[in-house]
């Protein structure tokens, strides 16, 4: 089984961006630390990371038949990408949304996400956690599914 791990704009900058929202760890501690766990599950994980919106377009079009779950933090497109939307819908492939922070207690604009409706959850809130729970949850869907 593969899944695909979606970083989104600035998620590159974590351990350095507001650590008192984001933590101290930087992406790379939580790509190993996911890759880790995920091949104590037997699971394949590929991660990737853009600032571009086409970029991530193209990562998830690319990942048709190769692909059987996708986690994303699509960072600030969350609340601005139709686009990334449309290739997530597109791609029929099932994903998780995740959030370091608790988007719904933050700015009115960080509430309005354009990917909840249609994921097949959403893990927010729970710092760096909110990854290794993401990956957790998708692993059990698709056994189960």
């Amino acid at each position: 089984m593969k899944i695909l791990l979606i970083n989104g704009p600035n998620l590159n900058l974590l351990g350095t961006r507001e650590p008192e929202i984001y933590g101290k760890k930087t992406l790379d501690d939580i790509e190993k630390e996911l890759t880790k766990f995920a091949q104590q599950n037997n699971i394949n994980l590929e991660c990737f990371q853009s600032n571009h919106e086409g970029e991530i377009v193209d990562k998830i079009q690319d990942s048709v038949s190769i692909i059987q779950g996708i986690l994303i933090n699509a960072g600030a497109f969350t609340h601005t990408s139709i686009s990334i939307r449309d290739a997530l819908i597109g791609s029929k492939i099932p994903f998780v949304e995740l959030h370091i922070s608790n988007i719904f207690s933050r700015e009115e604009f960080r509430k309005e996400s354009f990917l909840t409706d249609k994921a097949i959850g959403i893990i927010s809130g729970f710092g760096i956690s909110s990854y290794s729970l993401a990956l957790d949850g998708i692993i059990k869907y698709l056994q189960n599914n």
